[in-house]
């Protein structure tokens, strides 16, 4: 089979792409595997079933260039997809079948869309001929997933695909990252293409323009709003690592003596020891970040959505501050925060362009108040969470262990719930792109097969995974998939046989109406070598060093379940309803 690459203009003559050729030709399944092939994919989660099943034989032909890992359920393939594309950088790839194989990929394309992570997921349909009559596995996927994909699109002929997949890679990349479905149909996969396969890389479509570049009169007014400020402050989201902007947003805080804070998915992009970061904000953020949100007189956003679990009561946030908000998708200006000087592009380039215009400064007085209120968290909160006269282990302690066993610089991949927020508050991260979890959808479940994805990712990375009792039992069918694997991702399982977060609320708020989250749980460590994966159980403080010593020393994957107090509240804590100011310790 000949390849040949040739440098060629678009139609415009603006942007060179290039063009990939054989004189081959091929069936629609082999042009889609040729397709991933040519975007660099040498990885595909996934699950094999009727409907998809001549995409797998033409697997079969490219396993010295492409590598397929079977996962347990379609889920587990998508969340994988999302681990590996977070910690490496690259789009995640997913293959399923029609059908149920598709409903269940649901789950994590809604995921990966409200967080901003590009993945392309293939996905099999029953022939054309078919289409609208309720074949057997038949689902309209294109209708189900259109809200919650940056674009989705039905192949129905072999000749579409090399085209259909550039462009599925160009959008899930460019810009704001984001999930793209495409569903092939059967036919589509089996019939020849009516001419070579020609793959042209996509740089460009009709009616879809990024703005990477920002607008020169937009940062102008930005510096200006900044250069006034007596009392700033820099909070900051995903679109920080998404835009590899950590060394500028570095630049930026040093320059200006402004102090930051970060979105639970924008942690580690600026280590925790730094003078002027000054930590998270949101519902279970620290307590300073969130009191002076209502007391600065300029709030840089850069990279963030202004999430309602920042926010709180967006009708009370900030409304003494002129906004600065650096954000590539326009849709999100203006959407929940009204911006005094809105700033459209990539967030690297923006602070490149920005820097320059930025007075040196410093802003000791400002600073003191955090630190002040700081002090107020550390007493009431942290001192008594790290050193607990409690019998039963806190998960605090376990947290800020493995924070310094590991030196600040491991993965870590949280599940969602109250292990979720004390990872954020205790592990103390001094890595850039250290923090994988599921932020604006909250899916319990996400943690186990995301690990197994950063790891694949990148396998030179420690990677550990978080987990609440009840998450675990979500997804722990891909036990199996990691024990295949035998890649050595490490979870801990923080087991406190309840729904913690839930339970939380229902104590605080519903007058201890404990309705449906005590959890009779089975035993994990059986389990698990069940799947022919290590374990033990700790129950007492003296043995939690040892403990994880024995997970992270392992060279293979290794369970850790800690025992840990049943009745324990997250703090501080921003109440539902309530504003950022009203933040309460206990």
């Amino acid at each position: 089979m000949e390849r040949n690459e040739a440098n060629i203009l678009t139609l415009d003559g603006m942007e060179p792409e290039v063009r990939i050729e054989t004189n081959a030709l091929m069936n629609g399944s082999h042009a889609v595997i040729r397709s991933l092939i040519a975007e660099g994919v040498d990885t595909i989660f996934g699950y094999p079933g009727g409907a998809i099943m001549p995409v797998y034989d033409a697997i079969y032909d490219y396993q010295d260039q492409i590598s397929h890992i079977l996962v347990r359920h379609e889920q587990g393939a998508g969340h994988a997809a999302e681990g590996f594309a977070r910690l490496s950088g690259k789009v995640g790839v997913c293959l399923v079948t029609s059908g149920p194989g598709a409903t269940n990929l649901v789950t994590a394309v809604a995921d990966a869309i409200i967080d901003s992570t590009p993945l392309v997921c293939v996905v099999g349909q029953v022939s054309k001929h078919l289409l609208g009559t309720d074949a057997f596995q038949e689902t309209d996927v294109i209708g189900v997933t259109m809200p919650i994909t940056k674009w989705n699109y039905q192949i129905t002929s072999a000749d579409e695909v090399p085209e259909i997949m550039a462009k599925a890679f160009y959008i899930a990349k460019s810009g704001r990252p984001g999930p793209v479905l495409i569903d092939i149909t059967k036919n589509a996969q089996t019939e020849m293409m009516s001419k070579p396969f020609n793959y042209t890389f996509c740089h460009k479509l009709l009616g879809y323009h990024p703005r990477l570049i920002p607008k020169v009169d937009q940062i102008q007014k930005a510096a200006d709003v900044i250069n006034q400020a007596k009392k700033p402050f820099l909070v900051f989201g995903h679109g920080i690592k998404i835009a590899g902007a950590e060394k500028e947003l570095l630049e930026l805080i040093e320059k200006t003596g402004i102090p930051c804070a970060s979105t639970l998915l924008g942690l580690s992009s600026v280590p925790v020891n730094h003078p002027l970061y000054a930590g998270w904000l949101g519902m279970h953020g620290n307590y300073s970040t969130n009191r002076l949100t209502n007391e600065c007189d300029v709030l840089i956003g850069i990279g963030l959505r202004f999430d309602d679990r920042v926010t709180g009561d967006v009708t009370r946030y900030a409304k003494q501050a002129k906004v600065v908000h650096i954000e590539i998708d326009p849709a999100e200006i203006d959407k929940v925060v009204k911006a005094e000087a809105p700033v459209v592009g990539d967030a690297k380039e923006a602070l490149k362009m920005l820097i320059p215009l930025l007075n040196v400064s410093a802003h000791d007085e400002w600073i003191a108040q955090f630190k002040a209120l700081d002090a107020e968290e550390e007493a009431c909160i942290t001192v008594p969470e790290l050193a607990p006269t409690t019998e039963k282990i806190k998960m605090a302690e376990v947290i800020r262990m493995l924070s310094d066993k590991t030196k600040g610089e491991a993965v870590i991949v949280a599940d969602v719930g109250q292990h979720q927020m004390v990872t954020a508050r205790y592990y103390e991260f001094k890595r850039n792109n250290s923090f994988i979890t599921s932020g604006g959808l909250g899916t319990m479940g996400y943690a186990l097969p995301a690990a197994f994805g950063a790891k694949v990712g990148d396998p030179s990375r420690e990677v550990v995974a978080i987990i609440g009792d009840g998450c675990f039992q979500m997804t722990l069918q891909e036990l199996g998939t990691i024990a295949q694997s035998g890649l050595p991702v490490k979870a801990i399982i923080l087991n406190n046989n309840f729904l913690g977060m839930v339970r939380q609320w229902q104590q605080l708020f519903f007058e201890k109406r404990y309705s449906f989250v005590e959890l009779q749980n089975p035993d994990f460590i059986t389990i698990a070598k069940g799947f022919g994966i290590a374990g033990h159980t700790c129950a007492h403080r003296d043995n939690l060093s040892d403990s994880l010593d024995a997970m992270l020393s392992s060279d293979k994957p290794y369970l850790l379940e800690v025992l840990v107090e049943k009745e324990e509240n997250v703090f501080p804590m921003v109440p539902s309803g309530a504003c950022v100011s009203e933040i309460r310790l206990k």
